[in-house]
């Protein structure tokens, strides 16, 4: 699997057309799940802060034009305000000219509006596909609005009110909004027209139509809707708002997906492993005694150049500061667990942890850029 960033091209109608966006998952909990869509069957990850200020600048020493960032997934970014905050923060820190966009289902958008604002913030888009809670009921299998889980009669109708609310809030902040909606056939198809024009009523400034595609191991399938039948439909919709079609909603969530994996740059070249056997990453990063580092020979070839020790639990909270310390030639550590403290003071350094339970070398030549993505291998931090 290719996990190098990408560009991709994105029109729009909004205040300033961008050249294109590069989507950053900064958001760990999930909220909602439709009824169509697979089943996870994996743990979402996601990145932090220092992670997103560094793929955004990777991709621009690289020559992308990159004009607008996107705050979305794995999770919603309102569900976890404050790391979202915190990335979109240091996003505009760095590059305080880059556009930045938040894509949400709305839980909370009359709450946090005017800090997003503050951060920075100027585009909204919101995740709509029905204005009743009946036809909401029809779409989601759960909705969760808050750590509590709720019937789902009761939380769609929660889900209606904020959504409601949330339109309202981010135009009176002075938010561009764009409504984000999928056509399911016979689940919202008779009821969008309506929809349309609750939302523009509401001060919405534009509407998105992905076509509903099946999506692989889904255990609930609808028939794809007719091309010319998506055509008709968005003429429709644009009488009453500027509408236009996006991609299938299976494809349709990042614009562009930049790789959530880090790489190596001149001034950190190497890897750190976590191991017990020397052959795989099998340790959580609190049990390490010590330090596989992996790197470049003069030759070129990628392997193991050292062991470090690593500092016990005693050295108490200084602890993972030291462990950075020891690594400053390190773009990333590899282990098989972490807690949040440990990657967050790494991320701070820098260094990437990737949680994985594979073959050492066979993960290490994946993050130098050759051969397959090891089975499970995600980024956990910066």
């Amino acid at each position: 699997m290719d996990t190098s960033p990408k560009t991709t091209e994105r029109s729009c109608i909004g205040p300033e057309p961008h050249a294109s966006i590069v989507q950053l998952q900064v958001a760990p909990r999930i909220n909602h799940r439709i009824r169509f869509s697979a089943l996870g069957t994996t743990k979402p990850t996601h990145i932090l802060p220092q992670a997103a200020v560094k793929m955004v600048s990777d991709l621009r020493s690289k020559g992308a034009a990159s004009d607008s960032v996107l705050i979305y997934g794995p999770g919603d970014p309102l569900a976890d305000i404050e790391l979202s905050l915190e990335s979109i923060l240091a996003i505009k820190e760095n590059f305080p000219e880059i556009n930045v966009i938040v894509r949400t289902l709305g839980i909370g958008g009359l709450q946090y509006a005017d800090k997003l604002r503050k951060a920075g913030v100027t585009e909204v888009e919101l995740l709509i596909d029905g204005m009743d809670p009946m036809v909401l009921e029809n779409l989601y299998a759960w909705i969760r609005p808050g750590f509590k889980t709720l019937k789902l009669s009761e939380a769609a109708e929660i889900l209606h009110i904020e959504q409601t609310q949330s339109i309202q809030a981010f135009k009176d902040a002075g938010m561009f909004v764009r409504i984000v909606s999928t056509l399911y056939p016979t689940a919202n198809d008779d009821h969008l027209l309506v929809m349309a024009k609750k939302v523009a009523e509401l001060g919405a400034d534009e509407l998105i139509l992905h076509p509903y595609s099946p999506e692989p191991e889904a255990d609930i399938v609808l028939p794809e809707p007719e091309q010319k039948d998506v055509l008709s439909l968005i003429d429709e919709l644009s009488e009453i708002l500027p509408s236009r079609q996006g991609r299938p909603a299976s494809t349709a969530t990042p614009e562009l997906t930049t790789s959530i994996l880090p790489k190596p740059d001149k001034n950190r070249p190497n890897i750190a492993v976590v191991s017990s056997n020397g052959m795989d990453v099998d340790l959580h990063l609190g049990q390490a005694p010590q330090l596989l580092v992996y790197g470049p020979r003069d030759d070129g070839l990628n392997c193991l150049l050292e062991c470090r020790p690593a500092p016990a639990s005693s050295a108490g909270k200084d602890r993972w500061e030291i462990l950075a310390s020891s690594i400053p030639d390190c773009f990333a550590l590899l282990t098989a667990s972490a807690g949040e403290r440990p990657r967050r003071i790494l991320d701070g350094h820098g260094i990437q942890v990737v949680i994985t339970q594979d073959n050492i070398n066979g993960t290490v030549d994946q993050l130098y850029g050759g051969g397959k993505k090891s089975r499970g291998m995600h980024s956990k931090s910066s």
